[in-house]
């Protein structure tokens, strides 16, 4: 009987088969192989299950080896499909011992069992694995090449071998095409190389990684996106990084150069792809950086001109940040790398402090003339961001305090709002001590206003039709420290100067007043024939203008001696007055461009100028003479001494004991916002505090300090 229902049942799937179920009863035979189950016959129904299907399969691949061709993966394709058809009316035949008789004897379920038989008998089979193999590479590499395949078949098959289990989806396909693809990209990145620029190849790995992504996406396995794009990017990017980077005449250097954004940004999302990829980019781009700014700050024709000096400066980190945001990404590593060479060569020039204040004098006396206040502020953010590079911004603090004395004490400011907003900014990122005088300059030109007005209303009766004086009262503390230098005010002013003394030191007990002649200003009213004029000149231009009124001729040690004014003001002040073309209202002789101290001094009666008023400029060196280089770096160098002995007391009190290298590495942490302090300083003044008996040595160990309360 039994037997009976099995050749029922063996016979039903050899039907199915072969593709003729329509006399099928599926409900028969669901209770043919229930009995069978139940009356223990279930090792008969799946032995006999195995052998059916073993031998149909077997059937199967003798069709699939027979195909030639291209046929060979549609044969394939088809057989796997009526197989999984099969089996799936199988299974529902046979779910009752799926259900009990599998589990309770461990055996392999139905469906299962369809997929490993399907596998041994057909896949794994000798003629097959390996011509299903080669068939698969050898479509994928005719795609590589431009070929247009079947990629629906493609997918089909790639599935089955996902169907049958990871391993045979890997052993089978995905490890040899790894390894075909890694021998492809390294002969073709070999190709590219040695044929192509930078920009060219980069676009060409791009291509082909973009492709093989693309490739993943239609007809492989989603795990295999990385393990592709490793090789990829393993053979075409990471073996020929430094090659790349370093190609003459299109690697990253001419990238950077000829602003090539969209090479850079290609790069950049390569190279972050591969290990170092970055990093390499990072090291060339610093080196260029490096160069080009130690390029500049050692060019001497370059260095004459402080303001295009800056402006080269702005330029060249202007150009690099538009780089950084368009091609780069904002990557901070970058931002960095740009910071630090740009913190490197700006330092190189010890003059950068001098010639960053020069600029800022520069764009607030004229440069910002007209410039919406947008503008301004994004110009003085720039100049901030020069700033925070300069290790010592104690030194840009003394020059930029010298500039904004002599543009708010002869009114040449285009702005005070910009001068308040640059002041603040300082304030900012500085703090109140480093900004306190700065203000306080401010402050004096508004009390001085009002001091002004206090003695018009107080002596304008007894000053009658005298000069006008305007004088600004600076607190000694707050401005640039001035040397007094001694003139001879003509008498008219001098009666003025003293009326004026003898109110403010009236009205303020305590204070004393001494003139700074070397600062100020006069508008006199001048005679040439028949043409009159307005002349703007300095305090001391004025003093010697003042001595022709009675006498035509005068000789240069007449002049020294009436005045009394300095050798080299005297000197630049005659220049400026006998020797400027289109401005020279004395005559000399001999005439020559330079002063000498033998020469004779004329009134120029037959000077012209199609202005009413002439604004005549003192000949000075815009930037500082060697000695006057020597004065500020002398004075910057004292007053940084008391801000290290501070800065050392600070730190011991808090610590009370402290060994030298630590009490230096703390002092440089403190004060490196303002400056770089000197080991060799920061040790002279421990021993001066030693001496004054603030610290003492260790008895025990001399190396150690100790703080005395």
């Amino acid at each position: 009987m039994l037997k009976k229902i099995w050749k029922i049942l063996e016979q039903s799937i050899h039907e199915i088969y072969n593709h003729n179920t329509r006399g099928l009863s599926f409900e028969e035979l669901y209770r043919n192989a229930y009995n069978m189950v139940l009356h223990k016959f279930g090792e008969k129904l799946y032995s006999g299950l195995v052998s059916t299907m073993t031998s149909h399969l077997k059937e199967i691949a003798l069709s699939i080896e027979a195909s030639q061709g291209a046929l060979f993966l549609e044969e394939l394709d088809r057989k796997w499909t009526e197989h999984n058809k099969a089996l799936q009316m199988i299974r529902d035949i046979l779910m009752y011992m799926d259900r009990t008789f599998i589990p309770s004897t461990h055996r392999t379920p139905v469906h299962e069992l369809g997929l490993n038989l399907w596998r041994d008998n057909i896949v794994h089979t000798v003629k097959i694995q390996v011509r299903l193999k080669d068939t698969l590479l050898e479509l994928v590499q005719k795609e590589r090449g431009g070929e247009v395949i079947n990629r629906g078949l493609m997918r089909n098959i790639v599935k089955m071998l996902m169907d049958l289990g990871s391993s045979v989806y890997q052993e089978d396909f995905e490890k040899p095409f790894l390894a075909v693809s890694a021998d492809f990209y390294r002969g073709e990145s070999q190709l590219f190389i040695e044929s192509c620029d930078c920009g060219n190849y980069l676009k060409k790995a791009e291509k082909r990684l973009n492709e093989e992504i693309e490739r993943v996406a239609h007809y492989l396995d989603a795990r295999s996106e990385v393990k592709i794009t490793n090789v990829v990017e393993k053979e075409m990017i990471e073996s020929q990084m430094t090659r790349l980077v370093q190609m003459e005449n299109s690697g990253l250097v001419n990238m950077l150069v000829d602003d090539k954004y969209e090479d850079l940004g290609r790069m950049y999302n390569l190279f972050r792809r591969v290990p170092n990829g970055l990093t390499s980019i990072r090291d060339v781009m610093t080196v260029h950086l490096r160069e080009t700014g130690r390029h500049l700050v050692s060019d001497g024709e370059r260095l004459k001109d402080p303001v295009d000096f800056v402006q080269r400066l702005l330029h060249i980190k202007d150009k690099h940040d538009k780089i950084i945001n368009l091609a780069f990404n904002n990557d901070k590593m970058f931002q960095n790398a740009l910071n630090s060479s740009f913190e490197y060569f700006i330092n190189l020039n010890t003059r950068s402090p001098e010639f960053i204040s020069l600029f800022v004098d520069d764009k607030l006396r004229k440069g910002l003339k007209g410039v919406s206040e947008e503008d301004v502020e994004i110009v003085l953010d720039k100049v901030m961001m020069l700033f925070r590079y300069l290790q010592e911004k104690d030194v840009f603090e003394k020059y930029y305090k010298q500039h904004l004395a002599k543009r708010l004490l002869s009114a040449k400011s285009v702005s005070e709002d910009a001068e308040r907003s640059l002041i603040l900014k300082l304030k900012t990122e500085c703090g109140y001590q480093f900004t306190s005088k700065l203000e306080g300059m401010f402050t004096d030109m508004k009390t001085s206003d009002d001091t002004m007005q206090g003695f018009y209303a107080a002596m304008g009766h007894e000053l009658g039709d005298g000069p006008a004086l305007a004088v600004h009262v600076l607190t000694t503390g707050s401005w640039p420290t001035q040397s007094t230098t001694t003139c001879n005010l003509p008498p008219e002013i001098l009666t003025v100067c003293n009326k004026f003394k003898t109110y403010y030191l009236g009205t303020h007990s305590g204070r004393r007043l001494t003139w700074q002649t070397n600062m100020g200003s006069a508008d006199i009213k001048a005679t040439f024939g028949r043409a009159k004029h307005e002349l703007n000149v300095s305090t001391y231009q004025m003093c010697v203008l003042m001595l022709f009124n009675n006498g035509d001729g005068l000789s240069y040690r007449e002049v020294e001696q009436a005045t009394e004014i300095p050798t080299s003001d005297l000197k630049r002040c005659l220049q400026s007055l006998a020797c400027a073309k289109g401005k020279n209202v004395l005559r000399k002789e001999p005439m020559s461009k330079d002063i000498g101290e033998d020469d004779t001094f004329f009134f120029n009666d037959k000077f012209s100028s199609k202005f009413y008023k002439v604004k005549i400029g003192t000949v000075v060196a815009q930037k500082e003479s060697e000695p006057e280089k020597q004065e500020t770096r002398q004075r910057v160098e004292e007053d940084r001494k008391p801000q290290i002995e501070a800065a050392i007391v600070r730190i011991m009190k808090a610590r009370r004991v402290l060994d030298h290298n630590n009490i230096v590495a703390e002092v440089t942490k403190q004060l490196q916002t303002r400056f770089l302090p000197n080991p060799v300083v920061i040790k002279k003044r421990i021993e001066s505090l030693i001496e004054r008996e603030f610290l003492e040595r260790d008895k025990d160990d001399r190396k150690l300090y100790r703080y005395l309360a």
